[in-house]
Formats: structure tokens, C-alpha cells, sequence
């Protein structure tokens, strides 16, 4: 049963697309807070004033004056409002000495020393405004470790406040190896004694960890995808944390985070040269010929592999330098783009000179050329060694791009293997982090690339599948309604922690495999 009639989920943020942005949780917020308002939520976003807010995309309004205490200091500052596509509000913390800067978490040296205290003021200020301006929030859904001290501010400061007697907090974890760790001294600045600094609550090996205030004291929590949920239960991929996440298991969610369909459509797209669709595809390989002559590559029928990415380790670049050589022998042709890391950033550049006719790479962004790589590539190549949800792959199926994918955390739970004797199944997977399984992957791939009438079936399946945002608000509304009854609000509906947030994938495969075309074998399932 819904019952999402009237609620009011208040998002709160770091970062939310148009307003600042350095990377997905900002079109994440965007995309999930237009998703809430259709559902029909009565949906709000907030997030600090930082200077690249300005020039507005929306005419800012002053609500109310804030007066944060930061350790022995009053900070002042001033809550604001403006508008997401004018139809949901959007609450920005003004404090200029923590947020009038050229960057929002720090420069290239590093975080800003002082973020304790940014993002201290920004959670007080958050729970302040709202009781300033009578703006009862039915659920404060949070989101990585810059708000993860809301839940712990509302129980121990507005624990007996009537205003927030029925709100209740979800903390969302997009990705664990963020915790905002920092030195034990800055456990004043956050308001808190020294009765925090145990195992039990912020202390993190002699330091303390904003992160565990909200998966402490948050009422549910969840990650983006049920095997990432999972996986953060081990020591493998815990980053440390993995002891108090078990203890919270019963509480722990996985939702599989949703795309914006109208914004990612190859039917529509303004920055394709040619449209297609599922029942219309040959479009697409109009646009994988615009893309090689674009970006210098001879124009041939070899599979052409793209990646969207940030150039750091998590994402497996590491596995693509050492895989390489192998990789332009098979053949293929490589176009990436991204920024990141300087190393990654310089060796790549470098793989471009050595391999001018088989490669091409973009350092730094725009998403007119992300878009056309997603359309115009027959492979979406993604070797992470770690991936809480990943887009990129479900961007690229929405544009009829074969995922190549490790299997890791939010890409199991959306990238089931290709039978080639069933036709089932939208992508391949390799398990071992290691160059070698990536190149068995990619032949793998490349051998159905050429038999062209699977290769259009499983274009065709993957095209058909649905990562819209209608999906994955359902599983959010059932957490919504769990918070609601810990609340004694209303009855408990029966769900299954892991299997709330998973799209409806078409096509699932376990069937036998061939070795002539399967080296990695049959995909395990993800219970196992």
C-alpha cells in the first residue's frame, strides 16, 4: 500500500544539480527530488549557499537569520530559499566564512581543514530554519557524511521538542570509503562532549567519524543498490565500518538508484546526430560513425568501447592501463572521458599518442560528448573495483550500449550475463580484479559483436530495460513507511531488507554456459 499522499520529505544534501555540483550525488538529488514530486510527495531539497550557487538559477529569497553555535562561538547566518524547476522549494545555509569559497569540499591540496565545522553548521542550521519557518518535514532523508549529523542533532537537541516529535531520518550511504573522518579536537567544534568519543559512537581509530552518527542514530538507512548493502557488511569493502553496519543489518536497506528517462533518451536526444529506439535501431550506428570520425578513428565495423568516468582507482583504470596492449590487439577502438587523478589523467593521454588510430581521450567533461559516447559505443566498459550503484551502465543500456562490467556491488544487481543460446541477459560480467579477466571479457564480448543478429537481440534487451525512477521510488516509499511505523505511526509491511529496491530486470540468465564462448562461467547468483 502507498501512502505517500501529502508526506513531506525534506532531501538533504552537499550538492544538488543545477545549483552546485563536483559529481553524481548533485544529478542524483536533482533527478530523485523531480521522481518524489511526481510520485506526489510534497518534496523539498536542502543544501549550503556556496558561492558557485551564484548567479542563481532562481531569484534567491531571505527566510530567517541562523544562530549556529560552533564550539564556544555563535556563527551567524541566514536561511534562503529558491526553486527547482519551480515547483520544490530549495533551502540553502548561508554562513559566507564556511561557504563563500572557490570550492565546495576543498582544493587540489586537499579538504578544507575546517569542513567539521562547515558541515556542522550546515545540519544545525538545517533543523533551526525549519523550526523557524514552521516547515515540518515528515521524513529528513539524508545523504552521505556532510549531513550525517542531523539524526544525531534532532535526537539530542530536539529530542523533547515537539516540532520534531513525528519526523523521522533515513541516512543514505552512496559510497562507504567517504566517512569525513577528523581529529578527536574537533569533537567540540561540533557541539558534542567527550562522552561521543567512544567506539560506540564517533570514535574511529583515535579519531572521529561523522559518517557513524548517522548510521548510529538514524531511524533506517540504505545504500544504493542490495549487494553493495551487502558487501559493506564485510571486511573486503566495510572500509572499516563493516562491525556497527552488521549490528544495524535489520535497518539497512538496498535501493537501486533510478535515471531520468525524458533527460536520457535516444529517441529525443538534441546532441545525437541521428535518433532510434528500440524498434528502430539504425540510428545508432549512424551515431557510432559520427563518433569515430569526431574523435579521429577510422571508420570500421570493430567494436567500439567507451567509458564515462571518473579517472580515479575505484573506477579500474588501473585495470585498464596494465589491459591495454591486449585490448587494441583484439581489435577494438577506446574513447574516454573524465578527469580525476593527474596520474591516470597523464598515462592515458600518453596510451592516445602510442595508439592515434585506435583511441581517443577526453580529459575533463561536458555532456554533450558523454552523450554521444553512450550512443554511438557498442560497449560501455566499467571494471570498478568497488561500485555502490553505478549510472554509467544504465545510461548506457537506455542507448542500446552493452555493458561490460565487474561484478561488484550495484552492477550485480543490474547486469545479468548474455546467454548466447537463449538470447537472455543484457550484459557481461568478469569476477577477479584483474586485467587478464577483463581482456576474457572483452573477447567474449567482441566474438557476439560479430554475429550481428544476437548482437541487435541483445541491443534489443537491454533497451527494454527499465531503471526509470518510478522503480526505485517504490522501494523508497516502502522505507518511508517502515520509518513511519518505528514511529508507531501505522502497521509494519513484511520486506525483505535486500530485495526492496531491485528494477523488474528482463531477460534474467542462469543458464548453462559453452566454454567456447564463457571462460568466466555461469553467473552465480547474488545470494550466494
Amino acid at each position: 500500500m502507498i501512502r505517500n499522499k501529502g508526506q513531506r520529505i525534506l532531501l538533504v544534501a552537499s550538492e544538488v544539480h543545477p545549483f552546485a555540483r563536483t559529481g553524481g550525488l548533485a544529478d542524483m538529488t536533482f533527478s530523485f527530488a523531480k521522481a518524489l514530486d511526481k510520485a506526489g510527495y510534497e518534496v523539498a531539497i536542502a543544501q549550503p549557499l556556496y558561492r558557485k550557487v551564484f548567479p542563481p538559477y532562481h531569484a534567491l529569497k531571505e527566510i530567517a537569520p541562523l544562530k549556529v553555535p560552533i564550539g564556544d562561538e555563535i556563527k551567524n547566518g541566514f536561511l534562503y530559499k529558491s526553486w527547482l524547476e519551480e515547483t520544490i522549494p530549495v533551502w540553502l545555509i548561508e554562513q559566507n566564512d564556511y561557504f563563500d569559497r572557490e570550492y565546495l569540499y576543498g582544493n587540489g591540496n586537499g579538504d578544507y581543514p575546517d569542513n567539521p565545522e562547515r558541515f556542522a553548521f550546515f545540519c544545525r542550521g538545517i533543523l533551526s530554519g525549519l523550526q523557524q519557518i514552521n516547515w515540518r518535514p515528515d521524513i529528513i532523508h539524508c545523504n552521505d557524511w556532510q549531513t550525517a549529523l542531523i539524526p544525531l542533532y534532532k535526537k539530542i537537541f530536539y529530542g523533547q521538542d515537539s516540532f520534531y516529535q513525528n519526523t523521522g531520518t533515513l541516512f543514505t550511504i552512496h559510497n562507504l570509503a567517504y566517512q569525513g573522518v577528523f581529529p578527536k579536537a574537533k569533537l567540540k567544534a561540533l557541539g558534542l562532549g567527550e562522552e561521543f568519543f567512544n567506539l560506540e559512537r564517533l570514535e574511529f581509530y583515535g579519531n572521529i567519524n561523522m559518517m557513524k552518527a548517522g548510521i548510529i542514530y538514524a531511524d533506517l538507512l540504505n545504500t544504493v543498490s542490495p549487494n553493495y548493502a551487502r558487501q559493506i557488511q564485510t571486511k573486503e569493502y566495510g572500509c572499516g565500518l563493516d562491525g556497527l553496519l552488521r549490528k544495524r543489518k535489520v535497518d539497512l536497506y538496498g535501493i537501486i538508484n533510478g535515471i531520468d528517462c525524458d533527460f536520457w533518451n535516444p529517441q529525443n536526444d538534441i546532441e545525437l546526430i541521428k535518433h532510434f529506439s528500440v524498434t528502430s535501431l539504425d540510428g545508432k550506428n549512424e551515431d557510432k560513425i559520427a563518433l569515430q570520425r569526431e574523435n579521429n578513428l577510422p571508420v570500421k565495423d570493430v567494436p567500439l568501447v567507451g567509458m564515462v568516468s571518473r579517472l580515479i582507482d575505484q573506477k579500474g583504470l588501473d585495470l585498464v592501463v596494465e589491459a591495454f596492449n591486449e585490448m587494441v590487439k583484439l581489435p577494438i577502438q577506446f574513447i574516454l572521458i573524465g578527469q580525476g587523478d593527474s596520474y591516470y589523467q597523464n598515462i592515458l593521454s600518453q596510451l592516445q599518442n602510442r595508439f592515434p588510430k585506435s583511441t581517443n581521450i577526453h580529459i575533463g567533461f561536458d555532456i554533450a560528448t558523454a552523450k554521444r559516447i553512450y550512443a554511438g559505443s557498442d560497449i560501455l566498459l566499467m571494471p570498478s573495483k568497488f561500485e555502490p550503484c553505478g549510472i554509467a551502465q544504465l545510461i548506457g543500456m537506455r542507448y542500446g550500449t552493452i555493458p561490460v562490467v565487474r561484478k561488484t556491488g550495484g552492477l550485480v544487481d543490474t547486469v545479468k550475463e548474455f546467454d548466447i543460446f537463449n538470447e537472455q541477459g543484457n550484459g557481461f560480467l568478469f569476477k577477479n580484479y584483474s586485467g587478464r579477466d577483463l581482456i576474457d571479457a572483452l573477447r567474449k564480448v567482441s566474438y557476439v559483436f560479430h554475429d550481428k543478429d544476437i548482437w541487435e537481440r541483445l541491443i534489443r534487451n537491454v533497451m527494454q530495460e527499465d531503471f526509470s525512477w518510478e522503480v526505485s521510488i517504490r522501494g523508497y516509499n516502502k522505507v518511508y513507511n517502515m520509518i513511519h511505523h518505528k514511529m508507531g505511526k501505522f502497521g509494519t509491511p513484511k520486506i525483505n531488507p535486500f530485495d526492496i529496491g531491485i528494477p523488474s530486470i528482463r531477460n534474467k540468465s542462469k543458464s548453462y554456459s559453452s566454454e567456447k564462448y564463457y571462460r568466466i562461467g555461469v553467473l552465480q547468483s547474488s545470494d550466494n
